[in-house]
């Protein structure tokens, strides 16, 4: 099987990598899967704390390969929805770098991590209208939580993208940087969050998500299962003792 999704790890932080440059990295069933594998593999190690979703080439992600997906539908995988990870989200933190576009199942991959870093003049849309479908692998749904819902809708309904500079006003992007550094700039990001600990790191990311909507009473409730965890982990002790004793903690993720 090719290689559509390549992993390099710096640290404790994986980059992942869509590699169908030929393609737009449009999502095809072999990337679905292979993706979903990574951030298994993110999830699971230990001694990795943040992901950092890539693409190569010129653009981050096209969206759906049109051409497979007439020979054999949606490239889901079960579990886990269109892409491998719309449905089920990495446990753990993962930034989005977006070099020149990220578009209709692209921008869905890119709303499924939990920060965006997109370069000078990327364009981001839901243009499936234009093509007979909808946007249905998740931006229905998180694009009105990270843009006005009249843009939302506006985006949805006339297929027109928007530039970097307009989804940094709106706060759907973290940061815009110089074209071709978006990469850098996301890895730098993830190293600041990368020194932190780790379980921490994902109960924060779970009650952020989780928690829009509910009322306080379900968010103390919901938020006791992640106290009874992180704050009576080996990683609570060791953040505790090594604050007192003036040091750099050693994180086990545990």
């Amino acid at each position: 099987m090719a290689n559509e999704v390549l992993t390099e790890i710096r640290d404790r932080v994986m980059i992942i990598t869509l590699n169908r440059p030929d393609a737009m990295n449009a999502i095809n069933l072999a990337l679905a899967e292979q993706l979903a594998a990574a951030t298994d593999e993110l999830d699971n190690n230990n001694d990795l704390s943040v992901g950092v979703l890539t693409g190569n080439g010129r653009g981050f992600c096209a969206g759906m390969d049109l051409k497979a997906f007439v020979d054999t539908g949606m490239p889901t995988v079960e579990g886990r929805g269109f892409g491998g990870i719309t449905e089920r989200l990495p446990k753990k933190p993962v930034i989005s770098a977006v070099e020149g576009f990220a578009l209709a199942g692209g921008l869905e991959l890119a709303l499924s991590t939990d920060l965006i870093v997109a370069s000078a003049g990327a364009k981001f849309g839901i243009p499936e209208v234009s093509v007979g479908l909808f946007a249905g692998a998740g931006a229905l749904l998180r694009l009105p939580r990270v843009v006005p819902y009249p843009v939302a809708m506006k985006m949805a309904l006339t297929a027109k993208p928007i530039t970097a500079e307009q989804a940094l006003e709106y706060g759907m992007v973290a940061e815009v940087t110089e074209k071709g550094e978006a990469l850098n700039a996301a890895v730098e990001l993830a190293n600041a969050v990368a020194k932190n600990a780790p379980l921490g790191l994902i109960a924060s990311k779970e009650l952020l998500r989780e928690m829009q909507g509910r009322t306080e009473a379900e968010f103390w409730q919901y938020q006791q299962a992640q106290v009874d965890i992180v704050f009576k982990s080996e990683d609570g002790v060791e953040g505790a003792t090594a604050f007192a004793e003036k040091r750099a903690p050693n994180w086990k993720g545990v």
